[in-house]
């Protein structure tokens, strides 16, 4: 199987990515079904990466119906120790513009019908989630967007709220969010990010701002062609930086805690793991599980 050690997933907007040579398309089956996609493995900065279209090509998965579990599992067994997320939002704050990218360093989960872990079946873990990104690897994505993007405002911090969709938020539940504090919207990451967690890969969000959510008193004047024009800039502005990190991240080793996430978080007493559960989970548990 082909190895990569950098994943990035691409949302709306972004369902290839530029500059990848030697590129080999790759089928993966799970224990938690089929990806979104085939795998795109190439060559960035001379690094192998694997880039997954989060919606499948075309885009024909809703943010509901998208294999979270699959998605991350893949990853895990490619061998990725790190994940870029690209994710297209509205923005809940003036000062976060359409074609602004923001580096939210927390998430509030508004999902009703997903599932969120890899446990359970006869394995019980309880991951930290209290900062749900890996600031090390933003501390990257920000240093790239520095020396790649030029004209383009870029926010570290805030608050992605995950809401279910596929319908946008009501008025009502805009200016909730915005009272709260939160700072974009979307409806994707909230998942990948625990999951990530659970499979000890770093994962940091590029939110790349379309529009302003409906609280905003220009939201009607908004058209689809304005938004299909910033996804295009978005996914354009996305690429750059991903180039720029995936070069700073050649060779850099992990010092970060992401890598030993479950190292505490197996509560389930070892010898009453089934084997099912253990070959269900290999590909994440067996440094600590035999």
């Amino acid at each position: 199987m082909p190895k990569a050690k950098i994943g990035v997933i691409g949302g709306s907007g972004l369902y290839q990515m530029a500059g990848l040579t030697e590129v080999e398309e790759v089928n993966l089956s799970t224990p938690f079904g089929d990806p979104s996609d085939v795998f795109f493995i190439g060559t960035l900065a001379g690094e192998r990466v694997a880039f997954l279209p989060r919606h499948g090509r075309g885009h024909t998965l809703l943010p509901t119906e998208i294999p979270f579990r699959a998605n991350i599992y893949a990853m895990k067994m490619l061998g990725v120790e790190r994940i870029i997320s690209a994710s297209a939002v509205g923005s809940l704050r003036e000062e976060l513009k359409p074609t602004d990218i923001v580096f939210p360093d927390q998430f509030f989960d508004r999902t009703r019908q997903r599932v969120s872990t890899f446990f359970g079946g006869g394995i019980a873990a309880h991951v930290s989630f209290a900062d749900p990104v890996c600031g090390d690897l933003v501390d990257v994505l920000e240093q790239a967007a520095g020396g790649t993007l030029k004209g383009i405002d870029v926010h570290r911090g805030g608050a992605y709220v995950c809401m279910e969709g596929p319908a946008f938020s009501t008025k009502a539940e805009s200016e909730a969010y915005r009272s709260m504090g939160m700072s974009v919207i979307g409806m994707t990451n909230l998942q990948e990010a625990k999951l990530a967690r659970e499979a000890e890969i770093c994962y940091a969000t590029m939110a790349l701002v379309t529009d302003y959510d409906c609280w905003h008193p220009g939201h009607d004047s908004v058209t689809v062609e304005m938004i299909i024009e910033f996804l295009n800039r978005n996914a354009e502005n996305a690429q750059k930086l991903v180039a720029g990190a995936v070069a700073q991240l050649v060779n850099k080793q992990r010092t970060c805690k992401c890598g030993d996430a479950l190292r505490h978080a197996i509560i389930t007493s070892h010898e009453k793991i089934a084997p099912e559960a253990k070959e269900r989970l290999k590909a994440i548990i067996s440094r600590y599980v035999d």
